[in-house]
């Protein structure tokens, strides 16, 4: 942890929170973090949606080459990452989603 930051310390972030908001108002709204322990960060998270997380993506610019495609919880939860430098701080993107249970082959039929 970083200790003796001031709200000041943060004020890229926000500041960057907050030009996205004015500028993207109209896009899905993300989970927002902002962390003293990395304070030239803003994350921003989509849960059950990757639709969002694509949009986010194609409106800041970032190809899908360079999207991190990874699974957790033993294959169950789809993970979709990327990151970019946005107006003096590192914008994170991070997309979660459930991945499909298989379909038995008898019930395919």
């Amino acid at each position: 942890m970083n200790r003796g930051l001031t709200l000041d310390d943060l004020a890229v972030p926000l500041r960057v929170l907050r030009l996205l908001a004015t500028d993207f108002g109209h896009l899905p709204a993300p989970e927002i973090f902002v962390s003293t322990i990395y304070p030239d960060r803003l994350e921003l998270r989509f849960h059950d949606d990757l639709s969002a997380f694509e949009t986010w993506r194609d409106t800041l610019g970032i190809v899908p080459d360079d999207v991190d495609y990874h699974e957790q919880f033993s294959g169950r939860t789809r993970v979709l990452k990327a990151s970019v430098d946005y107006a003096g701080v590192v914008l994170e993107l991070t997309g979660y989603s459930d991945v499909p249970a298989p379909v038995p082959v008898w019930a395919a039929a």
